[in-house]
């Protein structure tokens, strides 16, 4: 993929964001555009970067820690740790993530807290919305109970909720479940939604989303 093709797409999908904004209603810089480059090599997020882009998402933990020391040098890059995580893999998130997308259990909570330092690490819990056997995430009605038994942890700022509804090729099939997920976060006084991906974050952000995590729009398909 040519660095120029990684910087026109951003450019365009930054325009998306913009205009599914101003549709909503809502003011530019509402909502931030995640750049998922799982799988990407560290030239593809340095071309992002050179284009303006700050806030990149990572699925896997050792990933994530390659990567940062890998571009440790570019000032103000955010990491959004963004796929499910193993206890045994919170020291990696807790020391370099600055949000954390996918808590789940209080375990890991619980780890990350004791392994952070410095600025407390932003979570968001992850809602399974459509009660999905093969996606992780707490059942919508389990959501109260877990931020009552994590919010009170050092080190941590349970800041929102997060989903990935089931992939549908009409993107206005996410809308119940994006629309529900802001109503349970409206319900637990929590402000950011990280919800929406390349396939649906025009209605994510009709619907409330503060994050939208996007990846092939910007990057293409990833890597085998």
């Amino acid at each position: 993929m040519s660095d120029k093709g990684i910087a026109s797409r951003l450019a365009q999908v930054s325009e998306r964001v913009a205009r599914a904004c101003r549709a909503a209603g809502r003011p530019e810089g509402a909502v931030e555009l995640v750049a998922v480059s799982k799988l990407q090599p560290p030239e593809a997020i340095r071309e992002a970067y050179r284009a303006g882009q700050r806030a990149f998402g990572e699925n896997y933990a050792q990933e994530l820690r390659d990567k940062a020391a890998a571009l440790a040098d570019l000032p103000k890059l955010r990491w959004h740790a963004i796929g499910p995580l193993q206890t045994n893999k919170a020291r990696t998130v807790a020391s370099v993530a600055q949000v954390f997308h996918a808590l789940d259990r209080r375990e890991v909570a619980r780890e990350l807290s004791r392994r952070r330092s410095g600025a407390p690490l932003r979570c968001l819990i992850e809602v399974n919305v459509a009660g999905e056997a093969t996606k992780r995430g707490v059942a919508a009605e389990e959501a109260r109970k877990l931020l009552d038994e994590v919010r009170g942890l050092p080190n941590l700022e349970v800041a929102g909720l997060m989903c990935l509804p089931p992939l549908e090729d009409d993107p206005e099939r996410s809308r119940p479940h994006f629309r529900a997920l802001a109503a349970l976060a409206r319900s637990l006084g929590l402000s950011e939604l990280s919800m929406g991906t390349t396939a649906d974050f025009e209605v994510a952000i009709s619907e409330g989303a503060t994050m939208v995590r996007v990846g092939t729009a910007i990057f293409g398909e990833r890597p085998d």
